[in-house]
């Protein structure tokens, strides 16, 4: 099923201002947050919903990404889960649009302090998210790709699993949460005794203790390690954008949540061929004679050669097209043309007999230049076809 747009899940215009962004995004979260919808599902997805689009359309530089590219654009294209936000990320990236400790606007009216979440209320620490650059050629652009990339990252220990202790009698219950990760609290307020959970002091919300750490990573369940990574990047992706692989980051302390893995799109120059948006243009260039007499030649494209016939008379600066030969967009189907620039090139040296024969043709009508009122500028003529 394909995502809602970002705009119709906040209920704001495109041309939105920022804090009418964010008043829209803090409007829904108070409506659909889990302490005021306790155990309802269908309320917890759309607090998620509102957080992912909060997500992109706060940060200027992903707005732009999805105002040109849509979901594939934000990283929710071609596989690559940009949403996937769990309670954990949205409380820790976004309590300040409460104004409170990041759990609850509830909990700062009356004085509470942050809630931890996840299973049972335990807290789920999540790795960080990994960054790297994929270099693609033209072609690879054009008909998508498949990269393994060797990724040196913080991997889960092998030894003790992520646990981050030395054997299984080295992790016991939290004595202070009972292994919930989060204890209550009641709070006295004008309107009465509050009941409040916070994330457990002494466990910092894991839940369990670890009274002997692991020999290997000395506790902290991750060591550095490598992993190859198959990447699939869809086709039309461009110089700039970001893909998004989730769960394919650095591993989290004591078995949690992996981070993301960060794709940054990189693109390598053709030797002949040059993008224009989803459009591919390319120099020809023709000697004199083949332009008067007419010629067929072929031409490099992205999918191959291709052989265009040349008109007799083709004046140099003419622009012809190859329809559908350009770039596609983004997981459509439908793609740029190739757009072929006409140069005439004249020859710099001469032999004697070569020069009598032009000379001889110099005093010809049909040789004498004459330039029609319609002649326009090779940008014109760009700019006219791209318009």
């Amino acid at each position: 099923m394909s995502k809602r747009d970002f705009y119709d899940i906040l209920g704001v215009a495109k041309s939105a201002s920022a804090e009418e962004i964010k008043k829209a995004y803090r409007k829904l979260a108070i409506k659909y947050h889990p302490d005021k919808n306790p155990d309802d599902k269908a309320a917890e997805e759309k607090f998620k919903e509102a957080a992912e689009a909060y997500e992109i359309l706060s940060n200027p530089e992903k707005k732009q990404r999805y105002d040109q590219f849509g979901h594939a654009g934000a990283g929710g294209g071609g596989g690559y889960g940009g949403g996937g936000m769990n309670m954990e990320d949205i409380f820790s990236q976004f309590g300040d649009i409460f104004g409170g400790g990041g759990g609850s606007p509830f909990e700062s009216f009356f004085g509470g302090g942050g809630q931890s979440r996840g299973g049972g209320g335990r807290r789920v620490a999540k790795g960080s998210n990994l960054r790297i650059k994929v270099k693609l050629t033209l072609e690879e652009i054009a008909h998508g790709a498949e990269k393994k990339i060797k990724v040196s990252k913080q991997i889960s220990c092998q030894t003790c699993d992520g646990t981050g202790a030395k054997d299984k009698s080295s992790v016991s219950t939290c004595q202070t949460c009972g292994g919930s990760g989060a204890v209550r609290r009641v709070t006295n307020t004008i309107l009465g005794q509050m009941q409040t959970t916070a994330t457990c002091p002494t466990c910092q919300g894991s839940g369990q203790q670890i009274t002997a750490k692991c020999t290997t990573c000395h506790g902290e369940g991750t060591t550095r390690g490598e992993e190859t990574i198959s990447i699939n990047i869809p086709a039309g992706v461009s110089e700039g954008m970001q893909l998004s692989m989730s769960g394919k980051g650095n591993a989290a302390p004591h078995g949690g949540i992996p981070g993301d893995l960060i794709i940054l799109i990189e693109e390598l120059p053709h030797e002949t061929l040059k993008r224009e948006g989803n459009n591919i243009v390319y120099d020809l260039h023709l000697s004199f004679i083949d332009a008067t007499l007419g010629h067929s030649v072929e031409v490099p494209t992205i999918d191959g050669k291709a052989k265009i016939k040349i008109e007799p008379g083709t004046q140099s600066g003419k622009l012809l097209r190859l329809k559908g030969k350009g770039i596609p967009e983004v997981n459509s189907y439908h793609r740029g043309d190739q757009i072929i620039h006409v140069n005439i090139w004249t020859p710099k040296v001469l032999n004697a007999e070569e020069r009598a024969i032009l000379e001889k043709l110099k005093e010809s009508p049909n040789f004498k230049p004459q330039p029609g009122k319609n002649d326009k500028s090779f940008f014109d003529k760009m700019k006219e076809y791209f318009e």
